[in-house]
This record gives structure tokens, sequence and C-alpha cells, in this order.
């Protein structure tokens, strides 16, 4: 009977995020509360002789378009890189199952990218020393070091240096993106204004309220320059707040989904059914926010 493995990529969310400083190289330091929510895109492997790729779900055909021509999905990349690392000949079919919206600011690509490397360990049945996983993971991309630790974090660096943040509290999140396409290259380029100093959560709240008043002194630094390159973002922050029982709304990463905050599962649940009905050309979901990325199923 063939072994078939899954992983769950859960969308990452950037509950801060600071821009502290910019390096000679053109890459800027940030510092960020990153967190995870319990929805995700799903990842299933089964051994093969070759690493191969099938995307299904609402979003793959958004993927396939986002990919320039002849370009790898960061999934083969992650697959190859770490087959080179540990030297392993065999294959494996992979199907990535599309659930979150492409581009969109919750590290879904990153999110696959880890999820990736730990399903394969787990297929091939290798163990990379963590720091050369960590250095195969940040060399794909900013967000793969913080979606493969897995759990809530202060990031800082360019996004490898992981802190564990303090232990967040029960709480729901709507999280919606207007479907507009928005580059973070082109978001940092048209950021203006002076570096952020940083404020890493140290603390752990007692509970949502506590936390969304933690954040409200907290900021996304990209917001009005998303905004400037995509107003619906600005829309949609406006009807996130406006939601009965949203006790916070932000943008994540570089947009365009931006979420809410919530107390309970019935508050967060009405509020992306209201959303929905008003802007039914967005996505909007409810999920839980995880403390330590347990807890979201297949």
């Amino acid at each position: 009977m063939s072994q078939t493995l899954t992983e769950v990529a859960p969308a990452k969310v950037n509950l801060t995020l600071h821009v502290v400083a910019k390096r000679d190289d053109g890459y800027h330091l940030l510092d960020s509360l990153m967190a995870f929510a319990g929805i995700g895109d799903v990842l299933t492997a089964e051994p093969a002789d070759a690493l191969s790729l099938t995307v299904t779900g609402p979003f793959s055909d958004s993927l396939a378009a986002a990919l320039p021509a002849g370009a790898d999905n960061i999934v083969l990349k992650a697959g190859r890189r770490l087959a080179d690392a540990v030297g392993v000949t065999a294959g494996a079919a992979l199907t990535l199952d599309k659930r979150l919206p492409v581009a969109a600011g919750i590290g879904g690509g990153s999110a696959d990218a880890a999820a990736a490397l730990r399903l394969l360990s787990r297929l091939w049945a290798v163990d990379l020393p963590r720091p050369d996983l960590f250095a195969l993971a940040l060399d794909l991309g900013a967000d793969v070091p913080v979606c493969l630790h897995g759990r809530a974090a202060n990031v800082s660096g360019v996004g490898e240096r992981l802190e564990d943040a303090p232990a967040l509290p029960p709480a729901w999140l709507v999280l919606a993106n207007p479907l507009v396409g928005v580059s973070t290259p082109a978001v940092f380029k048209a950021r203006r204004g002076r570096f952020n100093l940083p404020a890493p959560l140290t603390e752990a709240p007692a509970d949502a309220r506590t936390l969304a008043r933690a954040l409200s002194v907290r900021a996304n630094d990209l917001t009005k320059a998303a905004v400037s390159l995509a107003p619906e973002i600005g829309s949609l922050l406006v009807d996130l707040g406006a939601l009965e029982g949203c006790l916070l709304a932000r943008m994540s990463g570089s947009g365009a989904t931006c979420w809410g905050l919530f107390e309970t599962e019935a508050a967060a649940r009405a509020g992306a059914a209201r959303l929905s009905e008003a802007r039914p050309d967005w996505w909007a979901t409810a999920a839980p926010l995880l403390s330590n990325g347990q807890g979201i199923r297949p």
C-alpha cells in the first residue's frame, strides 16, 4: 500500500510589522510579531521515482497565473534543495490544495515551502540539523523560517532571528482580501517616512482585549504604502473595523490580506459572513488565532 503523508501550511499573520532599518544591499530589517491562523493550504506526498507537483484547490489557477513562464513553484524548489542537502535520490508525488489567496501577505508560498520541508523530511526519513534546515529555509524566502518554526514568534533581521513570543490568548480572526495584486517590492519602494523602533511583545496578554490593546500601540509600517498602491485595502480595513465585535483591524505583511481580531468564534464567523455578503467579490473567512501552530487539521 502506498504511503501518503499530509502537512498543513497554516496562514502566517503579521500582528505587528515595524520597518526598523535598511541594509546597504537594499534589504529592510524588520521587527514583527508573527502568528498563525487555523486555516491553510494542505500538502500531501506519496513515494515516487521523481519529484512532481500537482496543484488543486480554489486558488490553483491564481497560483499558476502568478508564476513567471518556466518558473518552479516554491514547493518544488524546497524539495530539490532538501534532496540536494541530504543526498536523497528518491522522489515524491506532491499535491498542493491551494486554499489561501496568492501573494496575499499571509505567507502562503512560504508556508507551503515550510510544509514541504517538514513533509519530505518525514517521507524520506531524513533529519537535517536544525541550523542547516533553517539556513535552507531562509534561502527560499524571508518568511520560510518562521513558517518552519510554526509558533508565534518575535521575528527580526530579514527573517532569520526568531524568538518565541509569549503565549497568545484564545482569540479569533476574520481574514479578508479584496483579491487585488500587491507586489511586496513595490510596497517597500512606496514606503515613506522614518524607520520605526522595535517593539517585540514581551508579556503574555491575559485575553483577546488585552492583546488588542498591546497591538494597538504597535503598527504595520507598510499599510500606508500598500493602500497608496491598492486603495481597496483601505476600504477593507474600514469594513473590518466596523464589524460588530471587532477589537482591532490591521493589514498582514505587505498586503493585501487584512485581519480583524475577535474574542469569540461566534462573533468572528458572523463578521466573516457579513463581510462576504456585503463584498461577495472579496475573500473572507474566520479562523482561530494559534499561539503554537497546533490544532489545525487538513
